[in-house]
């Protein structure tokens, strides 16, 4: 029984684990991606950064700075960081979530 039970165990963290993080987000990206050009396009045209160049949405930043996760992104659009300001109380839940989606598609297509 006990090895079953590992087994089971074993099988779903493989499955868990197996894919990347933005396969996993919960948003829909072409609502995100709506909200993105309304809200974030004037500062991250095209994946980039006018405000801070060396930190854009590209999936190396993204990966390289611990942003590339849906949790990561929706943070980071809900309260802000350093010159990006919050976003939280202007979008709903769902919108942000929508966003976080949209960002890590097109970083993984290469913007």
């Amino acid at each position: 029984m006990k090895k079953i039970l590992i087994a089971i165990l074993l099988v779903f963290a493989l499955i868990t684990f197996s894919f990347p993080d933005s396969a996993l987000a919960a948003g829909n990206p072409a609502e995100g991606g709506k909200v993105f050009t309304a809200n974030c396009n004037a500062c991250h045209w095209g994946g980039n950064n006018a405000l801070n160049p060396a930190k854009t949405l590209k999936k190396s930043d993204l990966e390289k700075y611990n942003k590339y996760s849906a949790a990561a992104i929706i943070k980071q659009v809900t309260y802000g960081k350093g010159m990006m300001r919050a976003f939280g109380k202007s979008l709903k839940p769902d919108q942000i979530e929508d966003v976080a989606a949209y960002v890590l598609q097109q970083a993984d297509q290469g913007w």
